[in-house]
């Protein structure tokens, strides 16, 4: 469906009869981004759901619960994230002329580089005679900065879209009830009005929504917001203050308790910029130990930090009981210059190294973010750095991002007020596109060193170092994310927090200025890159069953048996024979499991290719059937592995 294909519509009873309204439809649709080649950025089955959904579906369900717009109103909501919705708008119109409702178009949490999307999906609503608000980061960090609408802003009020700046906590009613009375305002600016956070409900869990997930037991909150610091790249400060405000920790453990009840929700990314700056920390930590430790419910959880948090006493303990199994922490470099220059003076390159020992010695695992591109960075420093987080630091997992002046921040403001060059396509400002110029390097060698770094960071060697590091109780959380980040990185070459499992891309959905294939000439460009891509899965799947056979923890059974082996053997296991076998298990005082006997005389010990299912697998390697094979080597038994692997990563 093109976008700039709809015709004007007839006038509809929302918008000029003088029926009254039964009902109000609330399109919450979040925007996702153009690829470089024009097409919609979609996926199969996402990973990140959007708290920004979540937070105003639970607005718009407390409106409706309340009957706050009239008691004979009905009021719905439609979740839409075009991460992993296809978004029809022909079809969303025709269901906006249903006699006495009328439809409005929420875009939400809208980012810099997802504005270009958001403005040609609101230009068709518009066109369509639908009323569009539009809200998130971008309009809101530039009206915080710059206190009026910049260009890019302004097209998008003369489509007569509502701009909605700030936080909609304390407004979403009065937003809902201005729609529906026809009497939207060009722009609503709330950035001064920051809401308390202790009364207004809790992000809210949407079971239709999940289902898009690649893990469905996956939810959101945001516990607080605001950070204290003033890192000149960020734009949250700016938009959402750097005083912390909090939610009540009560309301916290109910949401979390109903959603398990409900849904069986039982992981959580707490989505606060800083969870460690939060004055009620401890009060949500203690809440969660009693859910888990008192009602049995196995909530557990990621959180953001800083540098500082492992210094805060009694909280990586408290973590630890409440649930977390990974922090992300914002080191973004080791060179201390680039973090003077960056004004994030709370960083202390010094003290990298005891922090990420901290959080592991607690059993959790430990994720960077890190940004390339800080004046004092080039190429060799880049690389220098990759490699002292991976051998020095030995950090579980990182994220890397090209330093990007986002407009909301002050390294924006300060481009735009001295007038340097500025990438003026906002669809390029994700974090993985060079967007202005850079004093050591060009803009292509600032790429590559970006690539390079992942590459590095993600290579079978370091892979298989940080599972070999890895605890039990982390070692699967562990290489479900590496396998997340390296498919994400190396296979579908976006950045992994913008990207899911099994990239779609619609005909018909592509960017203005675009062409739009034909059936034959797009089916001939696709599919070529569809089996491309399924090429590198499956070079992917045989690393990572490789990765598997080298760093999987072996049971204490298996270890027992394996050392029986060695020692009837000499330390040699090649062509064990049924006889050693028996030995072995009456040594280690284990009893033969039935199974073997019938694997064993029929198809010799090594040749598993019969097995069908996981628990086959794991009596075999409970038996000592799989050594690990030396790094390189073809893996044994293959096929009954591969299916173990597939039961294990199985989200």
């Amino acid at each position: 469906m093109a976008l700039l294909s709809l015709s004007p519509p007839a006038p509809s009873p929302q918008s000029g009869s003088a029926r009254p309204l039964r009902g109000l439809r609330v399109v919450l649709l979040k925007p996702s981004k153009y690829d470089d080649d024009g097409y919609v950025l979609r996926h199969w089955r996402g990973v990140l759901p959007s708290n920004t959904l979540a937070c105003l579906y639970a607005l718009t369900e407390d409106v409706r619960r309340r009957r706050a717009l009239g008691p004979d109103l009905d009021l719905r909501v439609e979740l839409l994230d075009e991460a992993v919705h296809k978004i029809d708008v022909a079809k969303l119109v025709r269901r906006s002329r249903r006699p006495g409702w009328k439809t409005i178009v929420c875009l939400v949490g809208v980012q810099t580089n997802q504005y270009p999307r958001a403005v040609d999906l609101a230009r068709a609503f518009r066109r369509a005679g639908l009323d569009v608000l539009i809200g998130g980061f971008h309009v809101s960090g530039v009206l915080a900065l710059f206190r009026h609408p910049t260009p890019d802003i302004q097209e998008i009020l003369d489509l007569g879209v509502t701009v909605v700046a700030g936080e909609v906590e304390t407004q979403w009613e009065r937003l809902l009830r201005d729609a529906l009375q026809g009497q939207l305002q060009p722009l609503y600016d709330f950035l001064d009005a920051t809401p308390d956070l202790r009364t207004p409900p809790v992000p809210m869990i949407h079971k239709k929504y999940l289902r898009r997930f690649a893990y469905k037991q996956f939810g959101t909150i945001d516990c607080g917001r605001g950070c204290p610091f003033s890192c000149s790249f960020c734009s949250i400060i700016n938009v959402q203050g750097r005083t912390m405000r909090m939610r009540d920790p009560a309301a916290i453990a109910q949401v979390i308790r109903d959603n398990y009840r409900r849904a069986g929700i039982t992981f959580y990314f707490f989505t606060d910029d800083n969870f460690a700056r939060n004055k009620r920390w401890r009060d949500i930590f203690t809440a969660l130990i009693d859910l888990r430790e008192r009602e049995g419910i196995p909530v557990e959880f990621i959180m953001q930090v800083d540098t500082l948090s492992y210094k805060i006493k009694d909280f990586i303990p408290l973590a630890r009981r409440a649930g977390c199994t990974q922090v992300f922490i914002g080191m973004e470099s080791i060179n201390p210059a680039n973090l003077q220059a960056a004004d994030k003076r709370q960083n202390v390159a010094a003290d990298y190294r005891q922090l990420i020992a901290a959080w592991r010695s607690a059993g959790i695992a430990t994720h960077v973010g890190f940004i390339i591109g800080f004046p004092f960075d080039t190429p060799e420093s880049v690389a220098c750095d990759v490699e002292r987080l991976k051998h020095e630091l030995q950090v579980d997992q990182a994220s890397f991002f090209m330093l990007t002046p986002i407009p909301g921040s002050l390294d924006h403001f300060h481009a735009v007020q001295q007038g340097l060059p500025l990438e003026p396509d906002l669809n390029l400002y994700d974090s993985f596109h060079a967007t202005t110029d850079h004093p050591r390097m060009s803009r292509q060698a600032w790429f590559q060193a970006y690539q390079e770094a992942w590459q590095s960071f993600y290579s079978f060697d370091n892979l298989r170092a940080i599972l070999q590091r890895a605890s039990p109780a982390m070692y699967w959380n562990v290489f479900k994310n590496l396998v997340w980040y390296k498919s994400a990185a190396l296979i579908e070459g976006n950045h992994p927090m913008m990207t899911g499992f099994f990239r779609l891309k619609g005909r018909t959905a592509r960017r203005p200025g675009y062409p739009i294939l034909g059936h034959w000439a797009y089916w001939r460009w696709r599919l070529p890159e569809i089996l491309r891509y399924g090429r590198a899965w499956l070079r992917l799947f045989i690393e990572l069953e490789e990765l598997w056979l080298q760093t999987r923890k072996r049971s204490e059974r298996e270890q027992r048996l394996l050392e029986a082996l060695r020692q009837l053997r000499g330390g040699v296991l090649d062509a064990v024979r049924l006889r050693d076998l028996r030995l072995a298990y009456a040594q280690a005082k284990l009893r033969v499991p039935s199974r073997l006997r019938l694997w064993v005389e029929a198809w010799g010990v090594w040749s598993l290719r019969l097995l069908s299912s996981r628990q086959d697998l794991r009596r075999a390697l409970g038996a000592g059937l799989s050594p690990f094979p030396a790094p390189g080597r073809l893996p044994v038994a293959r096929a009954a592995s591969a299916r173990g692997l597939c039961g294990e990563l199985c989200f």
